[in-house]
């Protein structure tokens, strides 16, 4: 499969795709209810323990990179619009989008710009498709233009009929399907939000770079990027820099597993 190209897609129709070998591991998918990429929504410790750590996969691959807007204290639902996103009771919806400046907005341009193709969770997928896949002429904005044009991939074990041109469904198990995807392409695939879904590419090592756009507002609630019991990982910052309107960007690679001091010092009397 490594050498295998993917072409694009025909323009007016889309693809299904599943991977050829199943899990692994053999274990069955466990019950529960289904997160945006039709997985369980929340892993068990124990599963989580045996994965591989967040790690860059190795080189003459596919590189993975994953773009999050989130805010000081971590959250990432419903960054753009009051309504986009009410699950869990959320309602304090659009807190970003009052804190996009000019510089921002250029440099998000160039970083959908690069993209040779993108990668969603369900949910995510159809937010972007009812908004940017909904533009009259999206050839004219720096944004929807790539996101038009260019491959765009679903983890999906439910949709059937995404709807938006160039897209194709990868349904099966998702980690598998991004790993023989990430084989079978050339250059950058990104991922747009889409939490769950980067949450579990993390915990299966298949991330190469993170970039972060931290918004100086603390919302107080929501879906935050990564839960509170998780597995970890070291990073290297390789990029860091602020907007005029205190929006900064970091630019992360894996590093393998953390160093924790092993030695407890002296208590004083």
């Amino acid at each position: 499969m490594g050498s295998c190209a993917v072409s694009r897609p025909a323009p007016a129709h889309h693809r299904q795709y599943a991977p050829r070998s199943p899990d692994p591991s053999g274990r069955p998918a466990p019950e529960g209810r289904a997160d945006e990429f039709g997985g369980p929504a929340e892993s068990h410790p124990e599963e989580a323990a045996h994965r591989a750590p967040f790690r860059p996969t190795g080189a003459g691959t596919m590189k993975l990179t994953t773009i999050t807007n989130v805010s000081v204290d971590g959250v990432m639902q419903g960054l753009g619009l009051a309504d986009e996103d009410r699950r869990g009771g959320f309602e304090r919806g659009g807190w970003a989008l009052p804190l996009v400046d000019e510089e921002t907005m250029t440099r998000l341009g160039e970083v959908y710009g690069r993209a040779d193709a993108f990668l969603f969770g369900r949910r995510t997928y159809e937010i972007f498709a009812a908004s940017w896949g909904a533009m009259a002429d999206p050839e004219d904005n720096p944004v929807a233009a790539p996101l038009h044009a260019r491959p765009k991939y679903v983890v999906s074990k439910t949709l059937t009929d995404p709807g938006w041109a160039h897209t194709t469904v990868l349904a099966g198990d998702p980690a598998a399907a991004v790993r023989e995807l990430k084989e079978r392409m050339p250059g950058e695939l990104q991922v747009h939000g889409s939490g769950q879904l980067v949450r579990r590419l993390a915990a299966e090592g298949l991330i190469d770079e993170m970039l972060l756009l931290t918004y100086p507002v603390i919302v107080g609630q929501g879906t935050r990027l990564f839960p509170a019991d998780g597995p970890d990982g070291a990073l290297e910052l390789v990029d860091s820099r602020a907007t005029p309107g205190g929006v900064t960007w970091q630019v992360y690679r894996p590093a393998g597993r953390p160093r924790y001091a092993t030695e407890v010092p002296p208590r004083t009397s």
